[in-house]
């Protein structure tokens, strides 16, 4: 049975594991650079994000990490989801749709006005699921990145 539920502070190395996982799946694994204490403070301390974990009989099969942003165009917070990972041994189970659904409710009881997330552009996979569940793709937008060296060195 799937179940999803809030993460917590003692899921930490949980949510750190999956992190890893799908950051090797997308071919970024040496990108990784953060620690179980620095995502317990960031998600649980600081607040953030937040985290959903799905479950396959009480053992974690996949998360979802998300944050709110804000749309001055619409007026109202977004929803970003950063992170969306399935266990591959649990792929094809509907698994994936389901942590989306599970964001979507959060999105309406939050009054979201949009949802948004990236993805890679050689990940067919991703981008044939996304696009049956009617999510558009931005392509009149690029995304643009200032790393923590970007940001310290325009800071000064």
């Amino acid at each position: 049975m799937f179940t999803i539920r809030k993460a917590k502070p003692e899921d930490s190395p949980i949510i750190f594991d999956l992190i890893k996982k799908l950051a090797v799946y997308e071919k970024l694994g040496d990108e990784v650079v953060t620690s179980v204490e620095e995502l317990r403070e960031q998600i649980f301390e600081k607040k953030f994000a937040h985290v959903i974990i799905g479950e396959e009989n009480g053992i974690p099969a996949g998360f979802a990490l998300y944050f709110y942003n804000f749309s001055t165009f619409v007026g109202k917070p977004g929803l970003y989801l950063e992170d969306l990972y399935v266990e591959p041994e649990h792929r094809g189970k509907g698994y994936g749709k389901t942590l989306l659904i599970e964001l979507t409710k959060i999105a309406k009881a939050e009054n979201c006005g949009r949802m948004e997330w990236s993805v890679l552009n050689w990940n067919t996979p991703a981008i044939d699921f996304y696009k049956s569940l009617q999510a558009k793709p931005m392509e009149e937008w690029s995304v643009y990145r200032l790393d923590q060296k970007g940001i310290a060195d325009l800071a000064e």
